[in-house]
């Protein structure tokens, strides 16, 4: 029994984790907050790894959020003759 007790042990605490982890995706996919973790989590990874992996990251979220150019009115042609 004695040589038995460290595998029931491991074992234990293997289950007790899977246990956790299948509750946590639960929870995750549940509230839909899966995509800003493991999108920070691999900015993280980037930067230190990837150099340019990360400026490419961050140079994506800066257009993502830019706003739409003003229409120029320079450019239009003026009304009633040429311009």
């Amino acid at each position: 029994m004695s040589r038995l007790l460290p595998l029931l042990a491991v074992l234990a605490g293997l289950t007790a984790t899977l246990a956790l982890l299948t509750l946590l995706a639960r929870h995750v996919r549940r509230r839909g907050t899966a995509g800003a973790g493991l999108r920070g989590a691999l900015a993280a990874h980037d930067e230190v790894w990837h150099g340019t992996a990360a400026d490419s990251s961050c140079e994506l979220q800066v257009q993502a959020h830019r706003k739409d150019p003003l229409p120029d009115d320079r450019w239009r042609r003026r009304e009633g003759g040429r311009g």
